[in-house]
């Protein structure tokens, strides 16, 4: 069509058609120059504004909101200059972005601003080499708050049990006599039960001996670590941590009183062990308990009176720091009760009418708790809860699993799910890493980040 116009325009003898077209020519040629070198600018500016965004969100990451303000401007402007540097045809200088950072209360924004120049395809017609552009991208994120760390940790007799699969098979191995048991029970009188154990010794001494490592000693591990941990992220940032460890069997024990060293919190928790019973079946001589070392609710209803209402946790005059509970338990409930509330047999059981062997905040048969929810009123006060569920392993311990957990071993995830604040659950099976996950939910509970335009 075009080759047309200028075969008709080559024959025509008018010079007014001549004219015209000169005339024409000119205003064409600059709006076709201007359209693309205008569309070439708009596409490197969504690049650049691409790059802006990327840098704000690096400034504002978890490791960057635990470091220094002047740590995550350079950060943001080294991933901005790293992706400004990949793009074609335009004229950049690094100095030609700047990352403001700034804090209010508890949060933390990052505005990334940047200008650079489009390089024009048609310079000569525009009677310009470029096309400015330049743009800007917000990051916010909430900062790591003032928080008070309670460990709750579960020490009772099945947290004996060999943390791996491997460990398992051998103490069932060298527990004959006994049927094969796979818990290592600490006993100050293992002579009142006959296990059959060299010198008569109780399980946790065989345990010892084959050189196990027990569910307790992963646990133990996992609060020194996680300790360190908080002690780390909060050297390199501007919160103030605090931290208590309790161990719970019949009662609140507290291993390490609320504090801000967090070195003799680490210290402390080298002190966690497994309970330690009279036998079997009794935690004394003198006060038989029908082994119900397992006391949910004495537990929660002390941690409860021990921890104060929470503030926001921010440098503000007047404000406390947030309050946070981790509970990491195999989730059975096993404790003496004054009366029968009629479980649910699917959440719990009883055994002579007196013993609950149950999930935590087991339902009745109406579909109601049958003991306080304590979780929920813990939540209620805004304090969150994390929970790190060791699974209660179905092992072959005769009638006794059989009758009083597997009715309710589907239902013990699913409970302590609903125990813990949304986002703050994890399971660890056994030859899984109880260390690994504490540490991963500490850094839930604490961080956060989004984008803002």
């Amino acid at each position: 069509m075009i080759a047309g116009f200028y075969r008709r325009f080559a024959r025509s003898e008018r010079a007014n058609v001549a004219v015209i077209f000169a005339l024409a020519l000119v205003p064409t040629i600059y709006l076709t120059g201007m359209g693309v070198d205008y569309t070439l600018a708009v596409d490197r500016q969504t690049e650049l504004d691409a790059a802006a965004d990327a840098a704000a969100l690096s400034a504002v990451t978890p490791t960057m909101m635990a470091g220094s303000t002047t740590a995550a401007q350079q950060q943001a402007i080294n991933t901005f200059n790293a992706q400004a540097s990949q793009i074609t045809n335009t004229n950049y200088a690094p100095g030609n972005v700047t990352v403001a950072i700034a804090t209010s209360g508890a949060v933390r924004t990052a505005t990334v601003t940047w200008a650079a120049k489009s390089v024009n395809t048609f310079p000569n017609v525009l009677g310009m080499n470029t096309i400015a552009i330049g743009g800007s991208s917000q990051a916010t994120a909430g900062l790591a708050p003032n928080i008070n760390f309670y460990l709750m940790l579960d020490d009772s007799p099945s947290m004996g049990i060999p943390a791996t699969s491997a460990g398992i098979t051998t103490l069932v191995n060298n527990t004959s006599s006994q049927g094969g048991c796979a818990f290592a029970c600490h006993e100050s009188n293992p002579s009142a039960d006959g296990l059959g154990n060299p010198s008569g010794e109780d399980n946790y001494t065989l345990a010892r001996n084959l050189g196990l490592t027990l569910r307790i000693d992963n646990l133990r591990t996992a609060a020194e670590n996680l300790a360190t941990t908080a002690k780390t992220t909060e050297a390199g940032s501007t919160a103030s941590y605090q931290m208590a460890i309790y161990t719970f069997d019949v009662a609140l024990n507290t291993i390490a009183a609320m504090t801000s060293n967090l070195s003799t919190v680490s210290t402390d928790a080298a002190n966690i062990s497994l309970l330690e019973v009279y036998d079997n079946n009794n935690l004394t001589k003198t006060s038989a308990n029908n082994d119900t070392d397992t006391n949910w609710d004495a537990a929660m209803k002390a941690i409860n009176t021990d921890m104060p209402n929470p503030g926001s946790g921010t440098a503000t005059k007047g404000d406390t720091p947030q309050e946070v509970l981790f509970i990491v338990t195999d989730g059975v409930e096993d404790e003496t009760v004054s009366s029968e509330p009629g479980l649910s047999s699917a959440y719990g059981s009883y055994e002579g009418g007196t013993r609950q062997q149950s999930t935590i905040n087991p339902l009745n048969s109406s579909g109601n708790e049958a003991d306080t929810d304590w979780c929920t009123t813990i939540k209620n006060r805004g304090i969150r809860i994390a929970v790190l569920y060791t699974e209660y392993l179905p092992l072959a311990e005769g009638s006794w699993y059989l009758d009083y957990v597997a009715p309710i071993q589907s239902n013990i995830g699913t409970q302590l799910q609903n125990c813990a604040s949304p986002g703050l659950y994890y399971e660890v099976t056994t030859d899984g890493d109880i260390s690994a996950a504490l540490s991963d939910l500490f850094d839930l509970a604490v961080q956060s980040a989004y984008l803002s335009k």
